[in-house]
């Protein structure tokens, strides 16, 4: 199962490799938010677990979107919150730190594992965890010329996302460095925000990602 997950992941990746993260995010606009990003193009959905009832907003996503998009939690702390994810069919694992042992966890469960990292030291131990790629976080401390030296001594198949105040104008330096994606936060969904600003925002950032590769959409 794991495998596949694995297969899915890296295809969204190719496709249009932004996280979206709702942190924040109400129960009630889960579903609409949900589609309505889907509808942009994104596949990769993240509900951190420091919102309202998440494991709630988690499941009504694996219901209602189709079968490419992946939904998981994000700021997974422990291992009684993989088992928790897993339960609610969430298939990504998203956190702010590199604890081997909750990173094993999700592997165990089945999860798609993407551990925060902030040094080549704990890069090297989440992937010997199992990591399936590497949230590089915060991404305010992790500019591109250190992406780029980085991704010379990493395998080169681990895909490596910048986390914390990207913004569209963000995308090109750190895809011309080696990142295969980006978790969108705060630029991207506010709680409150209306589905249509967070479409235009949606909008913006693939539009970005369309002309970093050489498609101005």
């Amino acid at each position: 199962m794991r495998g596949s997950r694995l297969q899915r992941f890296h295809k969204a990746l190719s496709s249009t490799g932004m996280v979206a993260i709702l942190r924040g995010l109400p129960v009630a606009d889960a579903v609409p938010v949900g589609e309505m990003l889907y509808e942009e193009g994104f596949r990769l959905i993240e509900v951190p677990l420091n919102s309202p009832d998440p494991y709630h907003s988690i499941a009504d996503l694996v219901r209602h979107l189709p079968g490419d998009a992946m939904v998981g939690a994000g700021t997974v702390l422990s291992s009684q919150q993989v088992r928790q994810v897993a339960d609610a069919g969430g298939q990504l694992q998203v956190m702010p730190h590199a604890d081997v042992a909750v990173i094993q966890a999700g592997v165990a469960a089945g999860l798609v594992v993407l551990p925060g990292v902030a040094t080549p030291t704990e890069a090297f131990a989440a992937l010997a965890a199992g990591a399936a790629g590497l949230k590089l976080f915060p991404a305010e401390l992790l500019q591109p010329p250190i992406l780029k030296a980085w991704r010379a001594v990493l395998p080169a198949d681990v895909p490596l996302l910048p986390v914390g105040g990207i913004v569209p104008a963000s995308l090109p330096p750190y895809r011309a460095a080696g990142a295969a994606g980006f978790g969108l936060g705060g630029a991207l969904y506010r709680p409150g925000d209306a589905v249509d600003t967070v479409r235009a925002r949606a909008r913006a950032f693939v539009q970005a990602w369309g002309t970093v590769d050489g498609d101005p959409g």
